[in-house]
């Protein structure tokens, strides 16, 4: 009996703890608060985030520096306002990476019959194609985000199929919108579109206004391509159908993340240090002496003033200059710190740009309702509101600013897309695009530009491209002109 005490009886009490801990284990260790199954809800948020920051990232990075927005403070070789374009791997990877994220939602949404998660993910993804088909020109589409297939190595598209596509996703998602419904899986960090307001859903009628606004920014950039495909007749239906096509109409439908500056959606340049945010790059003379020029009142939410000569002033520098040249730290105008935090950073597209594109759209003959001066003057206004900005009276009436409807066509042009460049402030690659298709800003050149240098056209593949898919990019580079440079005219540009 001592034996059995000494011996069996705690090996029993042993097997009863063992048994009472592990009882009931799974419901005990379940949080709550965490969701048991993926929801488009979850997913939404963090990619609408994490796909911002690649975007304006791009701006900041390349498209700011190409178009003489900024400039390095010393620059002894190459470098992108030299016009020296590399192979570009940050926003592929980015956006493929993001768009796996957004295939799922509209799978999910499909499964669940929830058409404003499937419309919202539609749209996310063309605007995600779009732009990568305008940096590269063909890319992986069809058969893209096919790796759970087995598909490891997709086929490149052309330009002229993916842009017919997306055409088509953008009808198809101005289509499935629904303002009757919310999204009641939440997660909408754009628009309020996870409750409805007065029995309608204010929020998915301005995703409704992305989608066909963003559809006439594409199909602008095709006038080229009228007959290959049918530019004109679209945007004559959009502009005569205010009602199955509705678009921007005021700062309120502007497409931005708005950062909160909260955890987890930080501005992603919140903890930049002073000497990577603005002791390395200052605004361009080209940019900052036109809104000098016209006192432009969003100089002080982008522009850090000065002294030069005992007076507080806006300066910047050459672009493209020699590589002997080095200008002095803190002597020339950079970026705000206000601009690392700021809740206007994220931007996609914007009622400014809307107003831009139907003012060019009147100016070639479109009927858009109003004139293209009275479009011209919305869209500076409306820049400079999103801003945050106020517009002193006659601003829009002294010279540099002005309208002139006197003057030729392309002259008229010419202001438009000058005053939609400021508006592109920070909106990926767009400002890049459109001196791509129209000509416009007329950039200065360089004196530190090699003669061989010309303004690119596209940039190059990312280079693994050639060990991990190599059969395809050789396919896609023949297709495309047979060299895989910043030279190569897109199909749009032909």
């Amino acid at each position: 009996m001592k034996l059995f005490r000494n011996i069996y009886l705690p090996l029993i009490l042993l097997c009863c703890v063992l048994a009472s801990c592990t009882k009931n284990f799974e419901e005990i260790n379940t949080d709550p608060n965490r969701p048991k199954e993926i929801n488009p809800g979850v997913m939404l948020g963090q990619m609408q985030y994490r796909i911002v920051n690649t975007s304006i990232g791009g701006a900041r990075n390349f498209t700011h520096e190409l178009m003489q927005v900024t400039a390095p403070r010393s620059s002894s070789s190459n470098g992108v306002h030299r016009y020296y374009i590399t192979p570009g791997d940050g926003v592929w990877s980015g956006f493929y990476n993001n768009i796996t994220d957004i295939e799922d939602i509209i799978q999910l949404s499909d499964k669940l019959g929830e058409k404003n998660y499937k419309a919202i993910a539609l749209v996310y993804k063309c605007w995600a194609y779009s732009i990568l088909t305008d940096l590269y020109g063909d890319v992986p589409y069809s058969e893209a985000i096919k790796a759970t297939e087995g598909n490891f190595q997709p086929k490149f598209d052309s330009q002229k199929d993916i842009y017919t596509q997306i055409l088509k996703d953008l009808a198809t998602a101005n289509d499935l919108f629904d303002d009757t419904k919310a999204l009641i899986y939440a997660g909408d960090n754009v628009y309020p579109s996870n409750a409805l307001t007065g029995g309608k859903n204010i929020g998915i009628q301005r995703w409704k206004k992305f989608s066909n606004t963003l559809r006439l920014r594409l199909l602008l950039r095709l006038t080229k391509r009228q007959g290959e495909i049918d530019v004109n007749a679209q945007i004559t239906a959009i502009l005569s159908d205010a009602v199955k096509f509705p678009v921007f109409a005021s700062n309120a439908d502007d497409c931005i993340f708005r950062y909160p500056n909260v955890y987890p959606y930080f501005n992603p340049y919140f903890t930049a240090r002073q000497l990577d945010w603005r002791d390395g790059t200052y605004y361009t003379k080209f940019f900052l002496d036109k809104m000098n020029t016209a006192n432009d009142p969003r100089r002080a939410v982008w522009a850090l003033p000065v002294t030069a000569a005992g007076a507080s002033v806006f300066q910047g520098i050459e672009s493209g200059y020699p590589t002997s040249t080095e200008y002095v730290v803190g002597k020339n105008s950079s970026y705000t710190d206000a601009l690392k935090t700021s809740s206007y950073l994220g931007v996609m597209l914007t009622y400014a740009e809307a107003e831009f594109i139907k003012a060019e759209l009147a100016l070639k003959g479109f009927t858009t309702g109003k004139t293209p001066k009275a479009h011209y003057d919305n869209g500076i206004a409306a820049s400079i509101t999103q801003w945050g900005a106020t517009m002193q009276a006659g601003y829009l009436a002294q010279p540099g600013v002005i309208y002139d409807a006197t003057a030729s066509a392309d002259a008229r042009l010419e202001q438009i897309m000058l005053q939609k460049y400021y508006a592109y402030f920070f909106v990926d690659y767009q400002a890049w695009f459109e001196k791509r298709r129209t000509g416009y800003p007329v950039l200065p050149r360089g004196a530190g530009i090699p003669v061989e240098n010309i303004f690119p056209s596209r940039i190059p593949y990312p280079t693994y491209l050639q060990s991990l898919n190599p059969a395809n990019y050789t396919a896609a580079v023949a297709a495309m002109g047979g060299k895989d440079d910043s030279n190569i005219k897109v199909w749009w540009d032909k």
